[in-house]
């Protein structure tokens, strides 16, 4: 996984990125101006660094300038505004910005936009011109459509363990035990990911880990069998 700098001067949204990413296993740092910024990228050198426009000392396109004329800009970085313009988003790329996300980012974008800037050279290229052009594969297609079926789900994994539920019992138990293994069918999919559980399922955040609770999910399943 991978060191992740976050610079915003918003409280609100270091924290919310923060918490999505370090859900994803990386490791994150935060800044909450240019100054941080420098600071955290000399100590740390990190992989991968988000960067605001919009900051009260020295704006992001500046930092990313700045970077880029005295040789530290050695890692890939996404801008990210809430008032950005195609004229801006073209700047940033002109100035060696790996992508630009407009807030508020959604989640499915976010880590999309990660995922391709921490990958192998070779492959941001090719990602970047296939995002260029539209092109989505059929796999990423599922992926992203909220409406994919179990019996998909299923066939993307291989053959998985036949589910079967006594239905000559009272209403409540027989949906009960449905969703303790739609969600841990889901959590194992997931490698535990609580973020992309929540993504898959169309509920919040803490929505899920009260229903986890309830049906009394072991939230470790899935991590642990990534582990091996």
């Amino acid at each position: 996984m991978a060191i992740i700098l976050v610079v915003d001067d918003e409280l609100g949204i270091r924290g919310l990125l923060s918490e999505i990413l370090t859900d994803e296993g990386h490791t994150v740092e935060l800044a909450e101006n240019a100054a941080q910024a420098r600071g955290v990228r000399e100590r740390l050198r990190p992989d991968l660094v988000l960067l605001d426009i919009w900051m009260p000392d020295v704006d992001g396109i500046s930092l990313l300038k700045e970077w880029g004329t005295t040789g530290q800009l050695t890692m890939p970085v996404i801008m990210m505004s809430g008032h950005g313009t195609i004229d801006t988003a073209v700047e940033a790329t002109k100035h060696g910005a790996m992508a630009f996300l407009e807030k508020p980012i959604t989640l499915q974008k976010l880590l999309r936009a990660v995922e391709q800037a921490l990958a192998k050279p070779a492959q941001r290229i090719a990602a970047a011109v296939a995002g260029v052009r539209g092109d989505v594969t059929p796999h990423q297609d599922a992926m992203a459509g909220s409406g994919i079926g179990l019996v998909e789900m299923q066939a993307d994994l291989g053959p998985q363990p036949e589910q079967s539920f006594n239905l000559d019992r009272p209403l409540r138990e027989a949906r009960d035990a449905f969703e303790k293994s739609y969600f841990e069918f889901h959590l194992a999919r997931e490698n535990g990911s609580m973020t992309r559980v929540a993504d898959k399922t169309g509920l919040e955040r803490t929505h899920l880990y009260r229903k986890l609770k309830q049906l009394g999910v072991d939230l470790t399943r899935g991590k642990r069998g990534a582990a091996h």
